[in-house]
């Protein structure tokens, strides 16, 4: 297999290719923006490590990125005691070359990696592997690798896989940065307000905590575009100073099939973001292996209960995929753990609720079992999945709207379904509650327009922050 090269990159005297000063230097400020470097251990990017080596079947796996005269590890799994080398000549340091995935079958046979330490010395390594971490705006930051002691090939398919785990890395790096800008913004506006030191200190401590839970919340910062559906979300805390547990996600399995899902781990606070954390890594890496619904559900179950740090925490989640139907619109399978029913919005006042049968709560037992079921998501038509905040929203009366509430409440539309105007229409619901939503509340809607509708279509997403009870909520961008 060619390894794949930056065509643009000049050389340097022994052949290699390099970057500009010029590119060079916009690569270390794009490094520098995520401030990665010489951070402490983080259980999200070893579990990349560990599930690259364990999908590959190699013995050494890392997430490492590439500083100004080394490689820095940010994570390593089989390489332990080792957190940098040197940059040159390096093999990470190619691979940041090209933005497609970096493959070496036989080492020995490579001028660039026939004289790396790792081939040389004691590790002997014989096969390497890298796809780069690279922005939206184009810079690479490091590398996604794995390493064999032995020569061997990997197929398209694989070099997929490992720019999908790269992709994932990227997701989280976006995320701490997110956390980390508004930790500074929140931190510089409450220094501005402080008097006494004493007082300042304290906030500080309080900032840093909020900023370490912000990082394990995983919200994708965008929805894709997805060819002839509609996409909308919602997602509100029910404190702005608490993280909740609820997430949601939507992402491609290969060229024409998509993956979703949406759920909500029990509990709140710094642990329960963990364990969301853990559930939406577990449930992208689970579905590019085999997407199958119920199978996904069933291996982010085991995952549940292996990992110690979960404890008694559980979680329910519906998990679902798109492919483009025969005909039009889409064929959705969907499996359910313990979450409350998706809504199928089929026009003119039709609901129907996607209940598969026994889809049992997530992480509470090991014998959880769960179904899926499959139907067709028609032109005009709408699936809408929300967290239990919604359906416990207390309208006046004190009453909840509950399922049968929520249920006249979709009934009531007429026409095509729209998920932009189905998410406002809900968000304008527990808006017009009279303390807004008691729990924190996530929404995601799809739809299929009509034939003559689909031109310029985007996915659209709202955000939107409750405040505690007794205060006004902010109005909904």
């Amino acid at each position: 297999m060619p390894q794949a090269r930056h065509a643009t990159s000049p050389a340097d005297t022994s052949g290699r290719q390099t970057l500009s000063a010029v590119e060079e230097a916009a690569r270390m400020d794009a490094v520098r923006r995520y401030d990665i470097l010489d951070t402490p251990p983080d259980g999200a990017f070893d579990r990349v490590a560990a599930m690259a080596a364990r999908l590959f079947k190699v013995p050494v796996a890392s997430v490492t990125i590439v500083d100004e005269d080394r490689i820095w590890f940010k994570a390593a799994h089989g390489l332990e005691g080792v957190s940098e080398i040197g940059r040159e000549p390096g093999l990470c340091g190619s691979a940041i070359l090209a933005d497609e995935t970096l493959v070496i079958p036989d080492t020995l046979t490579d001028p660039v990696a026939v004289n790396n330490g790792l081939v040389t010395g004691p590790m002997a390594v014989r096969f390497y592997a890298a796809a780069p971490i690279t922005t939206r705006d184009g810079h690479r930051l490091g590398t996604v690798n794995i390493l064999d002691t032995k020569p061997r090939l990997i197929s398209k398919d694989d070099t997929a896989t490992l720019a999908d785990l790269a992709s994932i890395v990227l997701d989280e790096l976006e995320m701490r940065l997110a956390a980390l800008n508004a930790l500074r913004a929140e931190q510089e506006r409450r220094i501005e307000q402080e008097e006494a030191r004493e007082r300042a200190e304290r906030d500080m401590a309080a900032i840093q905590a909020f900023a370490s839970t912000l990082q394990r919340t995983l919200l994708p910062p965008a929805l894709p575009v997805i060819p002839g559906l509609e996409l909308a979300c919602h997602y509100a805390t029910a404190s702005p100073q608490d993280v909740g547990g609820d997430f949601y996600d939507v992402f491609p399995l290969d060229d024409t099939r998509w993956a979703f899902f949406l759920g909500d781990v029990c509990g709140k606070g710094p642990e329960a973001a963990s364990v969301t954390s853990l559930t939406r890594y577990t449930l992208r890496a689970a579905a590019l292996i085999d997407p199958d619904p119920d199978k996904v559900l069933t291996a982010l179950n085991t995952a549940l209960l292996l990992d110690p740090a979960v404890g008694t925490r559980f979680c329910t989640a519906v998990f679902g995929t798109l492919e483009p139907h025969e005909k039009d619109g889409f064929t959705v399978t969907v499996a359910t753990g313990g979450h409350p029913p998706a809504y199928h919005l089929r026009g003119q006042g039709t609901v129907e609720e996607v209940r598969p049968q026994g889809g049992m709560l997530i992480g509470a037992i090991a014998e959880a079992c769960f179904a899926s079921h499959t139907f067709h998501l028609a032109p005009g038509e709408g699936l809408l999945l929300y967290t239990d905040g919604l359906t416990e929203a207390r309208i006046l009366g004190g009453e909840m709207i509950g399922d049968e509430g929520l249920t006249r409440f979709l009934s009531a539309r007429t026409g095509p379904i729209g998920a932009s105007a189905v998410i406002g229409d809900t968000v304008d619901l527990l808006d017009a509650t009279p303390q807004g939503a008691g729990d924190d509340v996530a929404l995601l809607a799809l739809s299929v327009p009509l034939a003559n509708a689909t031109d310029g279509l985007t996915a659209t997403a709202t955000a939107h922050t409750i405040a505690p009870a007794g205060e006004t909520p902010g109005s909904r961008p």
